[in-house]
């Protein structure tokens, strides 16, 4: 699901590791980083991810509940305000069902200090070109990216589910859990910026996920259409 801002309307990526690890490797991420589903939030399921965590993508069911916190999270930040980074790479989402694309952009974008983008790749010219654009910039960049579109839609084709009408109304999002100067940030592309959810490191991303995953497990009003996959390093790393 996306901002209805623009008319722009993709068909939505399947949240399945080997996809996103195929059209990721695509766009220009090194294949000594995957992508692994996160089976439950025990130690000794989260033991079974690689390490170091990069990055948690999450695809969650939206609600009334999902909305009304979302809702009610931005209000709190408009009346005090919070901390994060200047440095945080982060975009608007302006395109219909991108929110797939725009989590792995969010993925990337925030770990580029931690393996080689190569510069003739897609990942490579994307990240220097908008380096020093604004959020909305970004995702007005993205609109004309037809490189990008045609990407994602062949990652949409290399999905196992059947794919919806275009027209169908998608009530699932996907989000990314990132560590930036030791802060960790939810980035959502339909909310005002990134959320700063506490201290954590490299070395805890994912443990410290967990608590922010279980807040949106509390507003699914029953729903189990759920999914993690984290971003870690490639066996053989």
């Amino acid at each position: 699901m996306a901002s209805k801002s623009s008319s722009k309307k993709w068909l939505p990526l399947e949240s399945n590791p080997d996809v996103i690890a195929h059209f990721a490797h695509t766009l220009g991420l090194p294949t000594t980083i995957g992508f692994h589903d996160i089976f439950g939030f025990d130690d000794d399921l989260l033991a079974m991810i690689p390490t170091p965590t990069f990055a948690v993508l999450l695809l969650f069911p939206i609600t009334p509940s999902s909305e009304s916190a979302r809702e009610k999270q931005a209000l709190e930040i408009e009346k005090n305000g919070q901390t994060c980074s200047d440095e945080v790479f982060y975009t608007k989402q302006t395109i219909g069902n991108a929110c797939g694309t725009i989590g792995l952009l969010h993925a990337v974008g925030n770990c580029l200090g931690e393996f080689d983008v190569n510069k003739g790749t897609y990942f490579g010219t994307f990240f220097e070109n908008t380096k020093n654009m604004t959020p909305a910039e970004r995702a007005a960049y993205l609109e004309t990216d037809d490189s990008l579109e045609t990407a994602h839609a062949g990652a949409v084709a290399a999905g196992e589910t059947v794919v919806p009408p275009i027209d169908e109304e998608i009530n699932l999002h996907f989000v990314a859990l990132v560590c930036v100067d030791g802060g960790l940030y939810e980035l959502d592309g339909r909310k005002n910026g990134p959320m700063f959810h506490g201290k954590t490191t490299k070395e805890t991303l994912l443990k410290d996920s967990v608590p922010v995953m279980k807040q949106f497990v509390e507003t699914a009003e029953g729903s189990v259409s759920f999914n993690a996959i984290a971003m870690a390093p490639a066996s053989g790393w």
